[in-house]
């Protein structure tokens, strides 16, 4: 049923065109002040007014590709039309939702899609992000092994909720919001440490990120296998973080499967399973495990979230899922993902800035570092010592201002850019972005413009002292 606006009714249209110009004025005066702020001082402040799949328009008409995807909300793009007949689909059936005192059937329907491609595990809890999902997954790691210590990695990113905090591996997140939950940082890959905090016999679970989003590093060859082996020695749990990694981001339906024998006892996703429309998240987790935290009637809700399950999230994420497997979203990743890694790798001899290129489908790590000639060095040098980092940000602006191409820096004081854009990008966005990033090595190693903007990050870093 459709409800035409009537006199005096909300009108959604009316209200953006009248104010939709206030919008970084508005943000500054009732948000985080700090977000219109940054972007106005790198040039980011950018008024986009449509979008459809890996691209933005602008006022003007002007296109822009997305090779940022949301931080990887959007794994199938902007507005696909699956998802979104979907969504209206589920509005007009106008259904009992959320009584709280019945089984609707798209949370069981959407738990056994999920399921199907994690055969050896059995149930799901739905939350509402993909920190509620680590969130979860440290409370029921925690209550199934009667122990409360958790291991994370090194440079590790779960959240910023307190419990998926006190497993954050940057201490600019952690700084201030301390005491948290028992935890001990291990490298990504040591499993001699591993073994070390596991003699203790308190340790709950490890958490991990096949691929860590901050700075785009990759478990070891056989390290999620083998650390799984000894967590179970121990009685203890292997959680796989696949908030970013997962649906196929990176040319597997998770990360974790491109490791033989590699079988989690809980899994957190979410961000692409909105179809970035629906925030939500999901813990899938072994039979036992959901068995001995709801053990009994009395313990019916000892976890449950107020939105979770909702219609909404579920008719998203059973359309997602619709559309990965009727359009071969990985088969994709794989193709797309390759031409687009092995493309930069080839550029690795031809610029000395560049230092490596690195990661799994289309979750792709570029790390810029000291180059040998004087003239550059010298330049280099003088960004590092105002704060480190800013190269990364010098090449991520011109992307955008000069090649309309949006990008992020890894994380913070990092030299490299992570590239998580859409998982239906195609081979002309590919070749877009390979000869963008070309000419802004070219001006990166001529001494263009670029070393000028460089000038302006340098007096913004040194006044945030």
């Amino acid at each position: 049923m459709t409800i035409p606006p009537g006199d005096g009714e909300f009108d959604l249209a009316a209200l953006l065109a009248e104010r939709g110009a206030e919008r970084y004025d508005l943000h500054a005066r009732y948000l985080n002040h700090q977000l219109p702020r940054m972007l106005r001082t790198i040039g980011f402040d950018k008024v986009y007014e449509r979008a459809e799949g890996a691209h933005f328009w602008d006022a003007d008409g002007n296109d822009y590709l997305d090779m940022l995807a949301g931080f990887g909300v959007m794994g199938l793009g902007r507005h696909h039309p699956v998802v979104r007949r979907a969504l209206h689909d589920v509005l007009d059936a106008q259904l009992a939702d959320l009584t709280r005192f019945d089984c609707q059937p798209l949370p069981g329907l959407l738990a056994e899609r999920l399921l199907a491609h994690s055969p050896h595990l059995d149930r799901v809890f739905f939350g509402n992000s993909g920190t509620e999902a680590v969130e979860t997954a440290l409370k029921f790691a925690r209550y199934a092994t009667g122990k409360p210590r958790v291991l994370y990695c090194e440079h590790a990113f779960h959240g910023l909720t307190t419990g998926s905090l006190s497993v954050n591996g940057e201490r600019g997140f952690r700084d201030g919001f301390a005491p948290l939950l028992p935890d001990t940082a291990l490298p990504l890959g040591d499993l001699d440490a591993l073994a070390g905090q596991l003699r203790k016999g308190d340790v709950a679970a490890l958490v991990v990120e096949p691929i860590q989003g901050k700075g785009v590093h990759e478990a070891p060859p056989g390290y999620l296998r083998a650390a799984q082996e000894l967590l179970h020695r121990h009685k203890a749990l292997l959680i796989a973080d696949e908030v970013q990694t997962g649906l196929g981001r990176t040319g597997d339906f998770y990360a974790y499967q491109h490791e033989s024998g590699v079988e989690p006892d809980l899994v957190c996703v979410a961000k692409a399973l909105s179809g970035g429309y629906v925030p939500v998240g999901a813990t899938l987790g072994k039979e036992w495990i959901f068995k001995k935290v709801y053990s009994s009637m009395d313990r019916v809700l000892v976890h449950s979230a107020s939105f979770g399950s909702n219609a909404q999230a579920m008719a998203a994420g059973l359309a997602v899922l619709s559309v990965m497997e009727n359009e071969q979203i990985v088969a994709n990743v794989r193709t797309v993902g390759e031409r687009l890694r092995s493309g930069l790798a080839a550029l690795i001899d031809t610029y000395e800035l560049l230092g490596d290129v690195r990661g799994r489908g289309l979750m792709i790590g570029i790390e810029f570092g000291r180059p040998t000639s004087l003239k550059l060095r010298g330049r280099w040098t003088m960004l590092q010592t105002a704060r480190k980092g800013l190269f990364a940000q010098m090449v991520v602006v011109p992307l955008l201002q000069r090649h309309r191409i949006l990008t992020q820096v890894s994380g913070d004081r990092l030299e490299v850019i992570k590239l998580i854009p859409p998982l239906t990008l195609t081979a002309a966005d590919v070749d877009r972005f390979l000869e963008a990033f070309t000419a802004v090595m070219d001006d990166a190693h001529g001494g263009g413009l670029m070393w000028d903007f460089g000038k302006t990050l340098i007096k913004q870093a040194v006044a945030n002292r």
